[in-house]
């Protein structure tokens, strides 16, 4: 792929998108060059806010997911690792704050 004008991300939208994975996969960097970068182009904090949340509640779900698979197969009597299932309804649930992730 050529980094054509109209592949590019802008530089804003290319910080949230790093900020989010950064906090979502708890890297340890958290994500602070991209929040001090996203505050030096004046992005609205009510915005990084909207970001930040989502980004927490994917990384809770996942680790909550995790942890319920994890004591399923360690219960009394478990024989064998028990495997994801899908989840009914929604891709995902609205964050805490009442946002949409997806």
């Amino acid at each position: 792929m050529t980094n054509t004008a109209d592949t590019v991300l802008p530089p804003a939208i290319l910080a949230m998108v790093s900020l989010a994975a950064n906090i979502a996969a708890n890297h340890p960097k958290k994500g602070i060059c991209q929040l001090e970068r996203l505050r030096s182009m004046g992005v609205p904090e009510a915005q990084i806010d909207i970001v930040v949340d989502i980004a927490r509640h994917l990384r809770d779900e996942a680790g909550q997911i995790v942890d319920s698979e994890f004591d399923a197969a360690f219960a009394p009597g478990a024989k064998a690792p028990v495997v994801a299932a899908a989840s009914g309804g929604a891709c995902c649930a609205p964050t805490a704050k009442g946002n949409a992730c997806c």
